[in-house]
This record gives C-alpha cells, structure tokens and sequence, in this order.
C-alpha cells in the first residue's frame, strides 16, 4: 500500500475481508450447523475448539502487559473477565465447559487438552504470540474477527438445535452471551484501529493481522475436517469418538 486510506475505507477493506476469508465459509461449519454430524465428531470440534477458547484471555493478557496506555487497559480488561469469570459471572470458558460436558466429555481430559489435534495447538499458540510480539494496532486489529461473529452464532445456536437431539438450549449458553458480548468488544477495537493505523505501512499491518487471524481460524476447521470427517485420518494421541473419554 502506497495511499493513505481513510478511516471509512480502511474499514471497508477489513470488513472485505471478513466477507472474503471468515471462516463461517468453510464446509465443517456447513455440516456442523446443518446437521451432518454424528456425536462424536461434534464432540471433536467442542475439545478442540476448548484449546482456542482457553487462549483468549492468554492473548488478552498479553497485550494488556505490553500496553503503556492506562485507558486502553482500563478498556480491554474486561475481555479477560468475560472469559474466566469474575465474582458471581462464571465466564465463557466456564460456559464452553458447560457445553463439553453437555456433549459427555470428560471435564478433566477438555481441559488437559490432550487430546487436541497436532495443527489446534499449533494455530492457537501462533495467535497469542502474534498477539505477544507484533504492534499493538496490529495485536487489536486481529481481534476483528468479532465483527462478523454474531452471523455465526446465531446460524449456530439455530441450526444445532434445530438438527441435534443431543444438544439442548442449556449447552447454547457460550454463543447466546456473544452475541452481545461481540459486537461491543468489535466496536471498540475497530475504532482503535481506525484512529491508529495512521500510515499506509501500518494500515497494510492491520489488514495483515485481520488475515492471519481468520487463517488461524480457517485452519483449525481443516484440521478437523481431515481428522474426523475425510478423510478421518486421526493424528495417534488425539481424540477418538466413543473412546473412554468420549
């Protein structure tokens, strides 16, 4: 990039990402919210998925300890609340675990992640540590994946009710609290980065960031496409549908 976008067109071209790459496209999640999987592979997605949700609050501790600003601070704390909890609020990790349990999961094995696929770990671990060490409009701007979440959510909460007699409204709680939580928490880093990202090299940076975190996504989806739907090659040491702790 050569040209200085403005803030509107620098969000245009986020949320043409967004259109282009979020990873409500990719076939796991046409199957997973239309009813095209058995038990066992919808428990495979929930462990896994567990691994990205425990990450959050990491990645959002990392870039609260790198951050000078107090205001910034004071404004994204919060993020970390809403996923371990605080006082009476049990949390969205807590939330998750709701859903695994729901699903007959071991407790204990969800959140040893032992049994996560090789490529879940891989990914999750590369965006707290894209999160750790690269700018911090950067570190913001890859949290945008939350402008486009609510549309997910919903198709989710809809599509595995409609079509899972093994899941019940209870297990739904997590996507329910984020359809409000998202859009906030969205809201307040899309701004950030339109008031930051004041060059064209760091305006180049954050469409970067926005792409490598729907890449992190995106292949989380793959890896499990391929270990539990096709060709269903399992990684030895990952989990196994209707195996002791499933």
């Amino acid at each position: 990039m050569t040209k200085i976008l403005s803030p509107d067109e620098l969000e245009q071209e986020l949320r043409a990402i967004g259109a282009a790459q979020y990873h409500d496209k990719h076939p796991f999640h046409e199957l997973l919210h239309g009813g095209k999987l058995n038990k066992g592979q919808v428990q495979a997605w929930a462990l896994n998925r567990y691994c990205y949700q425990s990450a959050v609050p990491r990645k959002d501790a990392a870039l609260i300890s790198r951050c000078r600003d107090r205001q910034l601070r004071r404004d994204w704390i919060h993020r970390i609340m809403d996923h371990d909890g605080y006082g009476e609020e049990e949390g969205g990790i807590e939330r998750w675990l709701v859903l695994t349990d729901g699903l007959g999961l071991n407790r204990d094995y969800v959140t040893s992640m032992n049994g996560a696929l090789p490529a879940t770990r891989f990914a999750v671990e590369a965006y707290v540590n894209f999160v750790r060490e690269k700018t911090l409009v950067e570190a913001v701007a890859s949290s945008l994946t939350e402008l486009f979440a609510p549309k997910i959510h919903k198709e989710r909460i809809s599509g595995m009710l409609e079509n899972y007699d093994f899941i019940s409204d209870d297990v739904m709680q997590y996507f329910k609290r984020r359809l409000t939580q998202a859009p906030d928490d969205a809201a307040f880093a899309l701004d950030y980065v339109k008031r930051n990202a004041r060059t064209p090299e760091a305006q180049a940076a954050v469409l970067d960031a926005l792409r490598f975190k729907t890449n992190v996504l995106w292949v989380q989806l793959d890896a499990l496409y391929h270990a539990y739907y096709d060709p269903g090659l399992i990684p030895p040491g990952a989990f196994v549908p209707g195996g002791a702790d499933g």
